[in-house]
């Protein structure tokens, strides 16, 4: 038995396959999900770990782990966690081998492991080099380069999110992530009239509000509409400088503004090659992430198999 595990700052799910056979969504027999609660910190989430390898029937062979936050991929220890508190410094590979008695652990940053799961099962399939950019709560990336995450110095590498779009500290996550796009959709709202369709569908909600864009958009609103571009612009200047500088075959976007689908990627594949050097044009293909939320999970399952 394979167990994959997503330790994220609102999320732990864990998932179990059996070595060999299906693929992608496919893969996942067993799934274990639960929401993180920031006041039990890294305890509490270890606890429902424990908890789940002693409901395991089977022994297990391996272990996978995507993890929300910089760690040492080669000794598997945590560097921080920007949302929970307690992982600093933890070894998580000794803890998570001396529990579940697997013969392999792997620890890496979520997104290296949904870069791995998309690059291998999802929409990077077909592709040698593949760069994912997720865009949740923060903004990170992962580069898949034959089947293989390419790791920098530890404890990390391929931070786009942390990507300077000026020199006054502007960064690719300041402007596209989700809760960027939350505080300019707030902000704006005061300045527009109650027949506002962004307006209406936000509504008293003073959280979230990014994930009422892309119906908005999708119904005329003309202010979703400047927002996304502006957010679609920002992020391939952004990515630019992946291209620049990696030159993937395919660019991968996922996390929950890319639920915006097609008006989002279409508009990246525009912007993109007015910022890329003429030799490099078109462009990588810019593509929707396939796996959803399971892009981590099938990822950390992908990653104590053989390449």
């Amino acid at each position: 038995m394979i167990l994959g595990i997503e330790i994220g700052g609102t999320k732990l799910q864990l998932v179990t396959a059996e070595s060999a056979g299906k693929t992608g969504r496919a893969m996942i027999g067993e799934r274990f999900r639960f929401s993180v609660d920031p006041d039990q910190g890294a305890d509490g989430i270890l606890k429902h770990i424990e908890e789940v390898i002693r409901r395991l029937n089977g022994s297990i062979q391996s272990v996978g782990v995507g993890f929300g936050g910089p760690v040492d991929a080669l000794t598997g220890t945590v560097a921080t966690s920007h949302q929970i508190q307690g992982w600093s410094g933890f070894g998580l590979t000794e803890w998570l081998g001396e529990r579940s008695k697997a013969a392999t652990v792997r620890v890496e940053n979520d997104a290296n492991v949904a870069a791995l799961g998309e690059a291998l099962h999802g929409a990077g399939r077909g592709f040698r080099h593949v760069f994912y950019v997720t865009l949740g709560s923060g903004v990170g990336g992962g580069l898949v380069v034959d089947g293989r995450i390419y790791h920098g110095a530890s404890p990390g590498e391929t931070e786009i999110g942390h990507l300077r779009l000026d020199r006054y500290g502007k960064t690719v996550e300041s402007a596209c992530s989700g809760w960027a796009v939350d505080r300019e959709i707030r902000q704006i709202l005061r300045e527009l009239s109650s027949d506002s369709i962004l307006k209406q569908l936000v509504g008293e909600k003073k959280t979230g509000e990014a994930r009422f864009l892309g119906d908005a958009f999708a119904k005329g609103d003309g202010t979703a509409r400047r927002i996304l571009y502006r957010l679609a612009d920002d992020l391939a200047f952004g990515l630019s400088h992946v291209v620049h500088l990696l030159h993937p075959e395919v660019i991968i976007l996922g996390g929950g503004l890319s639920l915006i689908g097609e008006p989002l990627r279409s508009a990246v594949a525009r912007s993109l090659p007015d910022y890329i050097m003429n030799a490099f044009h078109p462009g990588p293909a810019v593509r929707l992430a396939e796996l959803g939320e399971d892009a981590v999970p099938v990822g950390a399952l992908s990653l104590t198999k053989p390449s």
